[in-house]
């Protein structure tokens, strides 16, 4: 998915081919290894799917779709052409006041080409749409094979390797206190990312998006992110409901033991 790009963009230098390489290995010993030990250290809910599949089927469909479309702008095909047109009609339709695909075209500085914000509007509907339909499969086999649950017993200990049960406090109010503040975060970064490169480029250079590997990883970026942290929310919400309901039915099943041994 990472070498996406790199293999099927023209003019890729081998600088870029060496890094992107690189990068490569680095990633897959990292999950090899992650999905392999007894304790994980930073992907979470490793054993509870469909979560991570989700979440790199959302991404690699963004990163294809777009180098698909970048592609067409120096070696156009039926295929591309294709995938250009039907981006851009959706990225017309999602491009409403203050929608956040307006707002990533509002970030581009004053001198940039029509072309360009074209591209740049095109890239980030599409994005922001695959990133919607992400959430909406996930919170569907949430509700239908109930997640996290569906295979019997849910470890905390290797699902979030990140959260530490003993650190204080009650757990589930932990819990639903980092799923809110997800939330919160994964609504409101769409929009102020823009806003944070606005204000940046009246201070610094302007991200140059006329490059087609700067724009498709900032474009993934931008909606990948905030997608990833809102079904995170949903998942710590999720895995604190199921806590609670555990409690009262344990204190349910203590009562009944003592009433009838009184």
């Amino acid at each position: 998915m990472i070498a996406i790009p790199s293999l099927m963009l023209a003019g890729t230098t081998t600088d870029t081919s060496l890094i992107v390489t690189l990068v490569c290995i680095v990633s897959g010993i990292f999950v090899l290894v992650e999905y392999n030990t007894v304790s994980p250290s930073l992907i979470e809910f490793r054993d509870a799917p469909p979560f991570n599949r989700v979440r790199y089927l959302g991404l690699a469909t963004t990163v294809l779709t777009l180098t698909i479309i970048a592609k067409g702008y120096s070696q156009p095909t039926n295929l591309t052409l294709l995938f250009e047109l039907v981006g851009s009609n959706l990225a017309e339709a999602m491009d409403f006041p203050y929608s956040p695909v307006r707002l990533v075209v509002l970030m581009l500085p004053a001198e940039a080409s029509a072309d360009l914000a074209s591209r740049v509007r095109t890239a980030a509907g599409l994005s922001y749409l695959v990133s919607l339909v992400s959430l909406a499969i996930f919170v569907l086999a949430l509700r239908l094979k109930n997640w996290p649950n569906q295979r019997g017993g849910f470890n905390v200990w290797t699902n979030l390797p990140t959260f530490d049960p003993t650190a204080g406090g009650d757990v589930v109010k932990r819990l639903e206190r980092d799923g809110q503040m997800n939330l919160i975060f994964g609504f409101l970064l769409p929009f102020l990312i823009p806003a944070f490169v606005k204000l940046a480029s009246d201070m610094f250079n302007p991200i140059q998006l006329q490059d087609p590997h700067t724009l498709i990883w900032m474009m993934t970026a931008w909606a990948f992110i905030p997608a990833s942290l809102i079904m995170r929310g949903i998942a710590m919400l999720r895995v604190a409901q199921m806590i609670s309901y555990q409690r009262e039915v344990a204190y349910m099943e203590a009562s009944t033991e003592d009433s009838l041994t009184a």
